[in-house]
């Protein structure tokens, strides 16, 4: 049975720790690390699928991964991302993707925006689906924003994030992802908030962090923004891994008799 997203998302003063995973093999790995949640983020669309934004991600297959990932799980609660235009048509529109999101087995669901999504947040809340507000740095709008930059950095656009987490809170969020703002307006975000605060990119004085989990491992080198820390360098294993596969082919080294078949140890001996 999975662990309940209100047990998981209490504010007990003890650090949430979140990250994304994708698929069933990283998600049994997540869960065997005792992390607390998994965010089966739109960012599914740069990490694995090789889109350049998330804008491209589809429902279908934001459902595929969500059903991957929950059947790699048994109690860790998996926070499904509601991608692109997925709820901004129409509150009937976001109620229905929602329940399909839940139907594939998420946990709860994660909106992008402050205001413009308060009342969607709550008629899908009405309806018992939770759901994890996002503010800040919110990758959908990044055409809007100006790019992947640092948000809430102005006295007045700091002003908005916080009033747009108040409304998210009045609508019923659970829990709000705060990315890419100063570390002082996190804080600030934080102990105002009566729902927990998980930042990305947004200091050490939150509720909770939450990291993509290929840029942890180090699955690409090229991705460094300053907010990631690379506690792996899967890139350089896999890369050594795959060299010494494809020398050890060409020189016939592998398959060895251990990794081969034989009607008899006579024609092994005759072979090797």
């Amino acid at each position: 049975m999975k662990t309940s997203i209100k047990e998981v998302f209490k504010k007990s003063g003890i650090p949430i720790t979140m990250v994304t995973a994708y698929d069933y093999p990283l998600a049994k790995l997540v869960e065997a690390a005792g992390i607390d949640a998994i965010l089966v983020g739109d960012s599914v669309g740069n990490v694995v699928l090789g889109y350049e934004s998330t804008v491209q991600v589809t429902m279908d297959e934001m459902l595929h991964h969500v059903r991957a990932v929950v059947r790699g799980v048994e109690k860790t609660p998996v926070i499904a991302d509601m991608p692109f235009l997925s709820y901004q048509v129409s509150q009937e529109e976001a109620l229905k993707n929602a329940g399909r999101l839940m139907r594939a087995g998420a946990s709860a669901v994660k909106l992008e925006g402050g205001k413009e999504v308060a009342e969607t947040v709550q008629r899908i809340v009405e309806c018992g689906i939770p759901v994890m507000g996002h503010l800040g740095l919110t990758p959908q709008s990044v055409n809007q924003l100006g790019g992947y930059k640092v948000q809430g950095k102005s006295k007045e656009k700091a002003e908005k994030i916080l009033q747009d987490a108040k409304l998210l809170e009045e609508a019923g969020v659970f829990a709000i992802v705060a990315e890419c703002i100063p570390a002082g307006l996190a804080q600030e975000l934080s102990e105002m908030s009566h729902v927990p605060i998980i930042g990305i990119g947004a200091g050490a004085f939150c509720d909770g962090q939450v990291l993509v989990l290929h840029d942890l491992l180090g699955f690409n080198d090229e991705f460094k923004p300053k907010f990631v820390k690379k506690y792996e360098s899967l890139c350089d294993k896999i890369m050594n891994a795959l060299k010494e596969y494809k020398n050890e082919v060409r020189n016939r080294e592998f398959p060895g008799p251990e990794h081969s078949f034989f009607t008899s140890e006579e024609e092994m001996k005759k072979l090797y």
